[in-house]
């Protein structure tokens, strides 16, 4: 046989629903049937959603993309030459020159679509374990120093800045303190957890490792989700793995410090994205809100405590160990420091995963990079943040993505997840969506959540009934959702009427009002 020639063919949820499993066992099976050797490495997605399997070929010139890739077009690649990087319909070039991809500033997933997930060489061989290595040579308060400096905040949507919660947690004496990962990833339109989990798992472990060598922590848990089966399967064969290698345990490669962890599957219920629900759920209670204080750092999960931070924070903190406080600083615009993967979905001709510095547009991410809407009409509005961000008219699309940016035009920058919509959407019905997914996923502890949503959905339905008393409907609207902001004990009470209010606000028309009438501060 010929020298192996390496492809790349990502194992992620994605490229599965995709038919990757049976486009490598045609690669496999043509390769064979032709008496050449390949290298099938099974890697992470490059966040190219919609070219998805997209597999590479590795070259002297480097890596040449193909896709999306179905098991149909696999002999024809081969006549093409595509082992030698041969041109072919399905071909787009190096895959580092492609417009979607080159145009990023990936820190975070700096290694994603690169390396096998899987294999810790690999990783170390692309600039991991850099930042763990470094914070073994430092004391807790200088590693909590330098995520304080970075202006890193959490990236799972609250943004609280992450070196304020790590020092509180390293000032509280304690017996035993606890980093929770929270990789319940349920926001409509979000996926930049999976494709971490799947694609780069080491990152998100040493992160993990890095967290308790900060604030005394020897033990950690990664809170996944029950729908992410293929993350989890990853996670545990990484862990397994950094463990038998020396980085996980009572000793870290004999540094006389110790840290381990495990991975807990979540039963799919929303409400266990809110931290304290989490905790109890990590506890095996129900998932229900605390009431705070205190506060998780002080007093977390088993009453210890406990750093909570989500898979994009953690996965960020070994860049900034590595290459230092100021280089991650530079990034970004005004508090809003680094960068954030915003993850693009909805009705998209080009979805997928765009890393890039605070301060882009909306407007830039959904053409420069998203190319329009998938169904060649004109988009009319944009889901910011999860299905409790605001729906953004294209008046708005101008705004810098920068949190507070954001929190002036009443909108959210959340999890980065971004849910396009054509012109054929009817943003009633979009508001109506929003409360009854509340009224839902509600953990039933407080009244204006419990009780406002299933009102909400009631007056939502009298609205679109265009009955007698119309308005003074919308006036009451209006007022449940002033109750659910100011009283509700979590985000989930107390976002819903972000994409309530936004929709009335901008779209008036679809409820039946004119302009002037739905006039109002969100």
């Amino acid at each position: 046989m010929s020298t192996p020639v390496t492809v790349y063919l990502p194992r992620d949820a994605a490229a599965l629903a995709m038919e990757a499993d049976a486009v490598a066992l045609a690669i496999a099976q043509e390769a064979a049937r032709r008496g050449l050797a390949v290298n099938l490495v099974r890697n992470g997605s490059r966040g190219l959603l919609w070219l998805e399997p997209l597999a590479e070929v590795a070259t002297p010139a480097g890596r040449i993309a193909y896709g999306p890739v179905q098991p149909e077009d696999v002999p024809g690649l081969f006549d093409a030459g595509w082992l030698q990087g041969g041109a072919h319909p399905l071909c787009h070039g190096p895959t580092q020159e492609i417009g979607y991809l080159k145009n990023q500033q990936r820190l975070t997933f700096a290694r994603a679509g690169i390396t096998d997930p899987l294999s810790l060489q690999d990783y170390a061989a692309h600039e991991g374990l850099q930042g763990v290595r470094r914070a073994l040579s430092l004391s807790p308060q200088q590693i909590v120093d330098e995520i304080t400096e970075s202006g890193l905040r959490g990236r799972g949507g609250a943004a609280f800045p992450a070196g304020i919660k790590w020092k509180t947690v390293l000032g509280t004496p304690s017996d035993q303190k606890y980093i929770v990962c929270n990789a319940d990833e349920g926001d409509s339109g979000t996926f930049s957890d999976r494709l971490i989990m799947e694609g780069d798992p080491y990152v998100l472990i040493e992160g993990m490792i890095i967290a308790g060598l900060a604030v005394g922590a020897t033990y950690g848990y990664i809170y996944v989700r029950s729908e992410y089966p293929h993350a989890i399967a990853t996670l545990n064969a990484a862990i397994e793995r950094a463990r038998a290698a020396g980085w996980l345990g009572s000793d870290i490669q004999g540094s006389g410090r110790g840290f381990d962890l495990e991975v807990r599957k979540g039963a799919g219920a929303y409400i266990c994205g809110e931290e304290t629900s989490l905790l109890e759920s990590l506890e095996g209670k129900r998932g229900v809100v605390r009431a705070k204080p205190p506060l998780p750092a002080i007093a977390g999960l088993f009453g210890k405590p406990t750093v909570i931070n989500n898979v994009i924070s953690l996965a960020t903190v070994p860049i900034i160990l590595a290459r230092g406080a100021a280089f991650y600083r530079d990034y970004g615009m005004g508090r809003s420091q680094g960068t954030l993967p915003f993850q693009l979905a909805g009705n998209i001709k080009r979805g997928g995963l765009v890393e890039v510095a605070f301060g882009i547009t909306l407007r830039e991410l959904l053409y420069d990079y998203g190319g329009g809407s998938a169904s060649g009409r004109p988009l009319r509005a944009v889901q910011v943040g999860g299905p409790l961000g605001a729906y953004l008219p294209e008046s708005q699309w101008d705004a810098p993505l920068d949190y507070e940016a954001y929190a002036a035009i009443s909108a959210m920058v959340g999890h980065g997840g971004i849910v396009a919509f054509d012109d054929t959407v009817d943003m009633a019905r979009m508001a109506r969506y929003a409360m009854e997914f509340c009224a839902v996923e509600s953990c039933g502890k407080c009244t204006p959540c419990r009780i406002g949503a299933v009102r909400g959905v009631e007056t939502l339905d009298r609205i679109a009934a265009r009955g007698a008393g119309h308005e003074q409907q919308v006036h009451l609207l209006r007022d449940l959702c002033d109750t659910m902001l100011g009283g509700s004990l979590c985000a989930l009470g107390g976002m819903t009427p972000y994409p309530v209010l936004s929709a009335l606000n901008h779209f008036p028309e679809d409820f039946g009002l004119a302009a002037t009438a739905a006039a109002h501060p969100a």
